[in-house]
């Protein structure tokens, strides 16, 4: 049965999954929600003998229906291969008392590799399927982690370019290094001058400009996004959280039918969103637990029923979690509005107007599954320090928000399931402030100085996304201010 996408923001007609994840946005300015989601057609039993490409093939044939299955299958193929450092893609690691699942095994040392090394496939094949004449702009803004995983997929892609805004002081000195190296023709990174919510709101106002619109499709161009608010990012992100289930039971941690909480460190929602969908689809989650950093935005939602971005925003050691406005959020709104557009058009009007928005008691009742909390930068780097002494286990930044909120969860409701936490970046990725928690002696050392301290100390090679940037060159060291940015990229379009 064909399963068909519909905007959040209004009652247009819906569309194939091929034409949603070519737009990435609908014209409303709603994102793409399946009209159902689907229940898993195979076994835990049976996914549990599979490995992740089996596992991805079948989650993602029940949301990507107009797909065939030989198309499917080669974007998968194409996507989980050696560009990943180990065959099993996304290995569960257990440490203290969780369950790691290592998300961070690809290109860019982070999570956002699991979707984003499909998503030029899957794009480009929806484009042949659509007879796409134009060629397609990717433009994304990143918090840190989506620039590079989105560069690396589609440099090179015949068909395609990508254009990336990231906030010029708002990500590791890593992140930085990793995109502004970007090789490749069709690549463009800027810098801005503000945070990634600015950033996140001039590219929404790019897709929104009809007339720009035109005047590209004249030049032979569309736009089209790699963030997740493109549904081709999430649905290869609901695949992991199934796949780690399958991998629990397989491994006898865990029973079929038994129950699991999953912790996800969350900026932008679209993570935990997948694994709010991977538990609509019949996998035993229990509790999906939101952590945040000091932008505590997402946990003051589910404590009041309130979203409220109007506060200082801050610059914290998990900059991927640096995030006021968390787009994704708003499909779970549309879900527990009764899947009412007209209801959560009114919401993000609000929130665009005002900067908040109340939901209903209704509405809040619905949200039971989640638990939201967050951790201090002082909690964060203490918690670093403590499981590495307690298992010899090295957490990135991000990671130890969601380990810090974990023992928390704990402590306030004594649940004792079995848990997955997210592990979304590699250690690496933020050497200094990982090194920093560890130990104070660190503090003084050069970048990559600390790199090779970090080798030492956790027993991990280095990984190739870091001896590659060691010597690379700057080719990208463009920087604007917000409002040029329409102008930078029709520049860089030459239109």
């Amino acid at each position: 049965m064909e399963l068909l996408y519909k905007s959040t923001r209004s009652n247009s007609e819906p569309v194939t999954a091929s034409k949603a994840i070519l737009k990435g946005l609908a014209e409303d300015g709603g994102l793409f929600v399946p009209t159902n989601l689907p229940k898993l057609d195979v076994t835990v039993e049976e996914l549990s003998k599979m490995d992740y490409k089996q596992t991805a093939y079948e989650v993602m044939k029940l949301f990507l229906t107009d797909f065939t299955e030989d198309e499917l299958k080669a974007c998968i193929n194409n996507a989980y291969d050696s560009k990943f450092d180990t065959t099993e893609i996304a290995p569960i690691v257990k440490a203290d008392d969780a369950y790691y699942l290592e998300l961070f095994h690809g290109a860019t040392i982070a999570f956002k590799d699991m979707a984003l090394s499909i998503l030029p496939h899957l794009m480009t094949t929806a484009a042949k399927k659509n007879n796409v004449k134009n060629e397609i702009v990717i433009l994304t803004a990143t918090s840190g982690d989506t620039g590079k995983a989105a560069l690396a997929g589609f440099a090179e892609v015949k068909g395609t370019r990508i254009i990336v805004f990231y906030p010029k002081n708002g990500v590791s000195p890593v992140q930085e290094k990793q995109m502004v190296t970007q090789k490749g023709d069709n690549t463009f990174v800027v810098g801005i001058k503000g945070n990634f919510d600015d950033a996140q709101s001039g590219v929404k106002a790019i897709f929104g400009d009809k007339e720009l619109a035109e005047v590209m499709d004249n030049a032979g161009f569309q736009f089209s996004s790699a963030n997740s608010i493109n549904i081709g990012r999430l649905v290869p992100q609901v695949v992991y959280y199934v796949y780690a289930y399958a991998k629990m039971v397989a491994n006898n941690e865990i029973k079929n039918g038994e129950e699991i909480n999953v912790v996800v460190p969350t900026g932008n929602f679209g993570n935990i969103l997948a694994a709010f969908y991977a538990k609509n689809m019949g996998i035993p989650i229990g509790k999906l637990i939101c952590a945040s950093n000091d932008n505590k935005v997402l946990y003051d939602f589910f404590d009041t029923g309130c979203y409220d971005k109007n506060r200082d925003f801050i610059l914290t050691t998990s900059p991927s979690m640096d995030i006021l406005i968390s787009s994704n959020l708003e499909r779970l709104i549309y879900r527990i509005a009764g899947n009412d557009a007209d209801k959560n058009a009114e919401f993000m009007a609000a929130l665009s107007k005002d900067g908040k928005y109340s939901i209903t008691d209704d509405m809040k009742a619905q949200l039971a599954d989640f638990y939201g909390n967050y951790a201090t930068e002082k909690e964060t780097a203490d918690v670093i320090k403590e499981v590495y002494d307690k298992a010899n286990y090295v957490l990135d930044t991000h990671t130890a928000v969601a380990a810090e909120v974990y023992k928390k969860y704990k402590a306030a409701t004594n649940d004792t399931k079995k848990t997955v936490i997210a592990s979304t970046a590699s250690p690496y990725k933020f050497a200094r402030s990982v090194m920093s928690a560890i130990d104070a002696k660190y503090e003084g050392m050069e970048d990559f100085d600390l790199i090779d301290e970090l080798t030492k100390l956790s027993g991990v090679a280095e990984p190739n996304a870091i001896k590659e940037i060691r010597s690379a060159k700057v080719v990208h060291d463009t920087v604007c201010e917000v409002n040029e940015m329409k102008d930078v990229v029709k520049k860089f379009l030459g239109i």
